[in-house]
């Protein structure tokens, strides 16, 4: 005897007791699993309102889980390739910026290590961090950082 299929709300119970999805990346899961009769968007407007589906706690949750690795511009990028309107989210946005000098400072140590001996490799060692979303800013400030020695500024 074969086992009933999940409905299309346990579907999204489940993804969502295993991490926080945007609405567009929720809907896409979901979008495989439904049929003609099922309405993903109320139950989507119906996940918001019962509070299971959250774009700040979205939000919070990928800058948590990108944050060490990554600058604030790659991670504000990918917030709205999720469709989260950041307007709201000053305080993440600003939050997420203070803290960047530090962290790309982890990251580079941890990738390089050593300051760069040429300018051939300083250049990569600026493009990666940059590939990575940090600002001029801060790689700037690793940068001189890594030429002093790494006692900071």
């Amino acid at each position: 005897m074969r086992s009933a299929k999940p409905s299309l709300k346990a579907r999204a119970l489940r993804y969502l007791s295993a991490r926080e999805h945007s609405r567009l990346e929720l809907a896409r899961k979901l979008a495989r699993y439904a049929e003609e009769t099922d309405d993903i968007e109320a139950l989507l407007d119906w996940l918001e309102t019962s509070k299971f589906l959250s774009s700040t706690r979205f939000a919070e949750s990928l800058i948590n889980r990108r944050a060490e690795r990554f600058g604030a511009s790659r991670i504000l990028m990918e917030l709205e390739s999720h469709q989260i309107d950041l307007s709201g989210m000053t305080d993440l946005s600003m939050q997420l910026r203070e803290g960047e000098g530090e962290r790309a400072w982890r990251v580079w140590e941890k990738k390089f290590g050593t300051p760069a001996e040429s300018a051939i490799d300083s250049s990569k060692q600026q493009r990666f961090l940059q590939q990575r979303g940090f600002s001029h800013a801060s790689i700037q400030m690793v940068m001189r950082r890594a030429r002093k020695g790494g006692d900071g500024e």
